[in-house]
């Protein structure tokens, strides 16, 4: 089980939210860069980053935090990056940048011929986000609540040619309540790329339920507040993820 430390980005700084409003952001730190060069030292395998000002802005906000962290990290690891991606050439240029996977949201629901097209033009490198709430997805940062259940589009995206798909509840992401195991479950089995699961790991609990699940076809956990608040410590739990 890969878990993946969550770097989200607002302002330049590092900092966590509580169901995804921007105006309960708590910084984490003010250096991104130190704190994914913590991350790698700690064990982690891959970065999970998001620029919360270009998911609401519709475009990147925070490049200039983004180049800083993968060049602090150096190609020792693959960092996926979402967060206002609505055009090839802002795919093109992250992937340049040094970018593994790009992951598209919003603009997946909104516009799904482009999602088909990056992933023709930049295959094995697009990642799709599906974040919901109660089973219906949601885009802009959140924020519209759309009628769409999120087997259906996990399906058809993954038609599409999608590396995985990132599973985020919304109304547990960053409450440390726990990861919605049944819903993520539910999309892996639907499916045949990989789910990553995404909102409300609280401990190591929520590891242990989810590696019992492994093999439906959960990649991995999006790690957030709970590292950066203590609940979980990062180095332990990879660790104890990979003896399971």
């Amino acid at each position: 089980m890969l878990l993946i430390p969550a770097i989200d980005l607002k302002d330049g700084h590092c900092v966590r939210l509580r169901q995804g409003d921007l105006n309960e952001a708590t910084v984490f730190s003010e250096d991104p860069a130190a704190m994914a060069r913590h991350w790698v030292e700690q064990g982690a395998r891959r970065l999970h980053l998001v620029d919360l000002n270009g998911a609401v802005a519709g475009r990147p906000k925070n490049e200039s935090a983004v180049k800083a962290i993968l060049d602090a990290v150096g190609g020792s690891i693959p960092v996926q990056l979402g967060g206002g991606i609505r055009d090839l050439d802002t795919i093109e240029r992250y992937l340049d940048d040094g970018i593994a996977y790009v992951i598209i949201g919003t603009a997946a629901v909104k516009n799904p011929g482009f999602l088909h097209d990056a992933c023709g033009a930049f295959p094995g490198q697009i990642i799709v986000g599906l974040d919901a709430r109660d089973g219906k997805v949601a885009t802009d940062g959140w924020s519209k609540l759309t009628g769409h259940e999120v087997v259906d589009l996990g399906k058809k995206f993954e038609g599409y040619g999608v590396e995985a798909i990132i599973y985020t509840d919304i109304g547990r992401d960053g409450m440390l309540t726990g990861i919605n195991i049944e819903a993520t479950l539910k999309l892996a089995q639907s499916v045949t790329v990989p789910v990553i699961a995404s909102g409300g790991l609280a401990k190591m609990a929520d590891i242990e339920a989810l590696s019992v699940i492994e093999d439906e076809g959960i990649e991995g956990v999006i790690c957030g507040r709970a590292i950066y608040s203590g609940d979980l410590d990062f180095k332990l739990a990879q660790e104890k993820a990979d003896g399971l």
